[in-house]
């Protein structure tokens, strides 16, 4: 289960095995290496898989723990990479017999010089200062010869915090000072603070040695006379009056013991991961949190009342004064127009005779034309000739779809690409920015912006997809070719071609979707320097929608009559972007490939109207039944999908809540 395909279901599963392991390690001790990380893993994945490494890590399995660190702390992602050489730490802390191999660990990622991970192991080594005081001092002078690639504020207090710690051990330790003097005003507040200590620090341990005096003069000056940190400023008047009155008390409070660091991996207390473990397979165990911490009461009784506030769909009379008179005709079972939910719930049950003709009659012509005359006949409401007589001219009984001479609507503006991947060395500099649209001949675009900020040209970038739920793979030439190079400083458009349903990338829908689409991982080499990076981009359910598969109104109620309701979703859209105009809500999902199949005013309901689509996916074979119910003068609607894909179906009504959106 931990290394499921589907990542959501490994995330949860990760997440309930940490608290069994916080309650007794033992249980999975011997088999750490179940939880080393993959490469195709996705990020919470990588670091919930960490927290559990660092929690079983015991002094026989350090060593392949180490060398896994070792092994991530190369990898492209940048926040990652700092997570693991933090867990390097983290294991330093918790085993004090492996201390000294990590500390070996952290001087070969110092001494390869990638200004990121030098920063966090920086920080990382000023954290097994206080746990292990004046034992790994070797390690400083691999530390200061990389101060300047140090322009984050935490690595930059960490090594400020080394310097006075050890400033009786370091020869410069004055003239390392003074370098963070220099801009000691447009500091970080952390930094300054730091610097105030490390300076008062120096001149305790060592008042005769070079410019401890002139510098603990001036940067209690500037603590106290120029700066407006209330913080910094009492600080500094603290430190002056002691050096001032009394400079043995003065040595006893700033240079006196300290607590050492304890390990922080056991995180949660004895009662609330007693709580949690009975909870175990509910969100409060993915959480780490008790039931009450998120369920929020308050929340829940706003948003019932924000659901009353569209009750008028299926409640509202016919006027203002009086309800809805029922139809005097007999016929069939209309309390759902098509079987579709609870949208005409306003006509009583009639006999149980003349189903086809009430059926008729109830649904009209819903192309536009004039109405059917209903004729008695017997058996199921859909039986019969439901749709009308229908001609060579006009297969669906006499009218237009939507009304009478309704252009195609306008193809939607294609998706702009958004970055997805930053340049970095590990890229050689190239960074990516992808975005996912429907192509033509049944293709999938994928739009890409290649930018260069690396030292070479870049001649070839070779691509491969992972596996994905749409089946995408390159319909072309699995490459992208610059002809000319694309030059360091500049940025090109790319368009990949894709297919969709291809059986040997087809991979299952995770099963805790929860958006309108799905990310594709994706691989990319630059051939000229060997470089391999990943990147994973947005899909959009839409994107694979089918232009070609429009569905007739007899063969539209026939499908969604097969499709069981198990397979129905539900939700309520409000605040519209396209505000109370239907008409420009059934434009908008047009444009998306959402073929419009009818639309009709729903009986007995004055200003609610009902609108069907059909939706087929390019891969994997997969359609969807949709039904949008209005309310005249209401920016809101009532979503209703069915599909035959029981699997896709959080897919499909997030894609279509998301396209109403405007998302």
């Amino acid at each position: 289960m931990v290394n499921t395909a589907e990542p959501e279901l490994c995330y949860v599963a990760l997440r309930n095995v940490n608290l069994i392991v916080q309650r007794d390690q033992r249980i999975l001790e011997n088999e750490i290496k179940i939880f080393f990380c993959r490469y195709n893993d996705p990020l919470y994945v990588k670091l919930e898989k960490l927290e559990i490494m660092i929690r079983l890590v015991s002094d026989r399995t350090v060593d392949q723990v180490l060398l896994e660190l070792k092994e991530y702390s190369q990898e492209v992602d940048v926040d990652f990479v700092r997570t693991a050489i933090k867990a390097v730490g983290r294991v330093a802390v918790k085993l004090e017999n492996a201390a000294q191999r990590c500390v070996n660990v952290l001087l070969e990622l110092i001494k390869a010089r990638v200004p990121y991970v030098v920063q966090a192991a920086v920080v990382v080594v000023a954290n097994i200062f206080r746990r292990y005081p004046n034992r790994y001092e070797s390690i400083i002078g691999a530390l200061c010869e990389n101060l300047e690639s140090l322009d984050e504020p935490e690595a930059k207090e960490a090594m400020i915090w080394i310097v006075g710690e050890y400033a009786d051990s370091i020869e410069n330790a004055d003239e390392l000072l003074s370098g963070f003097l220099e801009d000691f005003r447009e500091s970080e507040h952390a930094v300054r603070l730091q610097l105030l200590t490390a300076c008062v620090k120096l001149f305790l341990k060592s008042p005769q040695r070079g410019e401890a005096q002139q510098m603990v003069q001036s940067v209690l000056s500037m603590s106290t006379e120029c700066t407006d940190d209330p913080d910094l400023r009492d600080r500094g008047y603290i430190y002056w009056r002691l050096l001032s009155n009394d400079p043995e008390a003065a040595k006893a409070i700033v240079l006196g013991p300290k607590p050492p660091v304890e390990d922080d991996t056991a995180k949660l207390d004895e009662a609330t991961l007693d709580l949690l473990l009975s909870q175990i397979g509910t969100l409060a165990s993915v959480y780490h949190k008790p039931p009450e911490a998120f369920v929020n009461e308050k929340a829940l009784k706003e948003e019932e009342e924000e659901e009353e506030t569209y009750d008028d769909f299926d409640d509202a009379p016919a006027d203002d004064d009086a309800p809805a008179p029922a139809p005097q005709n007999s016929g069939g079972d209309l309390l759902d127009l098509l079987d579709m939910g609870p949208v005409a719930a306003a006509v009583p049950e009639p006999p149980k005779s003349g189903g086809d003709a009430l059926v008729a009659d109830a649904l009209g012509d819903i192309f536009g034309g004039d109405p059917v005359v209903p004729q008695p006949s017997g058996g199921d409401i859909f039986g019969g000739d439901l749709m009308g007589a229908p001609s060579q001219n006009d297969p669906f009984g006499g009218g237009q779809l939507f009304g009478a001479n309704t252009p195609p609507p306008a193809p939607a503006p294609l998706r702009k690409p958004v970055s997805v991947l930053q340049p970095s060395p590990q890229s050689g500099g190239v960074g990516i920015a992808a975005a996912f649209n429907a192509g033509e001949q049944r293709t999938i675009s994928l739009d890409l912006e290649v930018s260069n900020a690396g030292p070479q040209p870049v001649r070839l970038l070779q691509i491969q997809l992972n596996k994905s739920p749409f089946g995408l793979a390159p319909a072309d030439a699995p490459s992208l070719q610059f002809d000319p190079p694309l030059l360091p400083g500049t940025t090109r458009p790319k368009r990949v071609r894709l297919r969709a349903g291809d059986a040997k990338m087809l991979s299952q829908v995770p099963a805790m979707t929860a958006g309108a689409g799905v990310n594709v991982q994706i691989a990319l080499k630059n051939a000229d320097t060997g470089a391999v990076f990943y990147l994973a981009a947005p899909c959009p359910l839409d994107a694979v929608f089918a232009a070609d598969a429009t569905v007739d109104r007899s063969a539209f109620i026939a499908r969604w009559k097969a499709i069981d309701d198990a397979n129905e979703s539900y939700a309520t859209v409000a605040d519209l972007p396209t505000g109370p105009s239907i008409d420009a809500a059934v434009a908008k999902l047009a444009a998306r490939r959402c073929h419009p199949v009818a639309r009709r005013a729903v009986p007995g309901q004055v200003g609610s109207e009902v609108a069907y689509f059909s939706v087929q996916l390019l891969g994997p074979e997969a359609e969807y039944l949709v039904e949008l119910t209005f309310k005249s003068g209401v920016a809101a609607c009532k979503v209703c999908v069915k599909t035959t894909a029981r699997s896709l179906a959080p897919l499909g009504l997030a894609a279509i809540c998301a396209l109403l959106r405007g998302v």
